[in-house]
């Protein structure tokens, strides 16, 4: 077996279960901290932690993508009447640029109904490189009124 098909076989995309939330938590927290320091999180991580327990596995469809049985990344989606949107993405910093993204997008884009949105941060470089390599498109600059954390927000939809 090479190097590729070993670290293949050690990778998967799956559901999230309802013990999945602490490593869930994790993933955010420490994403939020390294990729997005200008942006401070509203809640505490006691808090965060219970509102991913508590609402964010039970209220959306989330996935988690799995290397040698840790979680190092996870997105989480829901479907409205107008568009599907991708609520979060997340990878663990040291483990970006490695596929797990672009496969939970592309598992988001596979469940969701046309058109699919999404909010990013302005500031996100990162991101706004990531979705609009993936064929995003801006539609839309907030000031961030309209957000937790008060930062200018850009929308983007995948037509």
């Amino acid at each position: 077996m090479d190097g590729f098909q070993a670290w293949y076989t050690l990778c998967m995309l799956r559901r999230a279960r309802p013990h999945d939330s602490g490593p869930i938590a994790e993933v955010f927290l420490a994403s939020r901290r390294t990729f997005l320091p200008y942006a401070p999180l509203a809640r505490s991580s006691p808090e965060v932690r219970r509102w991913v327990d508590d609402t964010l596995v039970v209220t959306r469809t989330v996935w988690v993508h799995e290397e040698g049985g840790r979680i190092t990344g996870f997105a989480a989606w829901t479907q409205t009447a107008e568009a599907g949107w991708i609520d979060h993405i997340y990878v663990l910093p040291g483990e970006t640029g490695k596929g797990a993204g672009a496969q939970l997008l592309a598992q988001a884009l596979q469940d969701l109904k046309r058109p699919v949105r999404l909010y990013t941060f302005q500031a996100n470089e990162g991101a706004r490189r990531f979705y609009e390599r993936h064929g995003f498109r801006a539609i839309r600059f907030g000031d961030g009124s309209d957000n937790e954390e008060r930062c200018p927000d850009v929308l983007y939809e995948y037509p």
